[in-house]
């Protein structure tokens, strides 16, 4: 390249690469362009490279290290800040609201079940169906099978999980 006053236009051509690379990454995040538009990222940064080598060893390697800092930040701030917008939020999708008790376990509820006494539903192999005050609740059985329609007492509730023991027929 000239030592003149061209030079500069060629340096400035390099940043404007650099600066359409980067506009073309953020659109790959968008756009389903089958990888065309990280191909064309990637001539840009390629062209905007060549460009600071053929300046000098140093600006090229500058280059060189600015494009390999900036695509993976360019990618995160893309997927990390870009959905906080205003265009961000019409373009992602939210994630679905869940109600209360929609596969979430009533947990105070089922706390509240210790001590109680119920009828099995379905046979305890160890775990299976009982039914306390109409609910039914999925339990563990203490120890081995316990038949169907066998009256239960509630022992432990650890977590969601609740354990069981056989009542004794008096």
């Amino acid at each position: 390249m000239d030592k003149d006053g061209s030079v500069v236009w060629w340096l400035l051509f390099a940043v404007f690469l650099y600066v359409a690379c980067a506009a073309l990454v953020v659109a790959e995040v968008f756009v389903p362009s089958g990888g065309i538009l990280s191909l064309c990222a990637l001539a840009c940064v390629t062209g905007g490279v060549v460009i600071f080598f053929k300046h000098s060893v140093v600006a090229g390697w500058a280059g060189v290290v600015i494009a390999v800092v900036m695509v993976p930040v360019l990618l995160i701030v893309a997927y990390k800040l870009l959905p906080r917008t205003r265009f961000g939020r019409q373009v992602v999708l939210a994630p679905p609201v869940r109600a209360r008790g929609d596969a979430i376990a009533d947990t105070d509820e089922i706390a509240a079940l210790l001590g109680r006494t119920g009828r099995v539903l379905t046979p305890l192999r160890p775990v299976g169906m009982c039914e306390f005050d109409g609910r039914r609740v999925e339990c563990v059985a203490e120890s081995g099978y316990v038949q169907k329609d066998e009256q239960v007492r509630v022992i432990r509730v650890e977590g969601t999980q609740v354990t069981v023991r056989v009542m004794e027929e008096a």
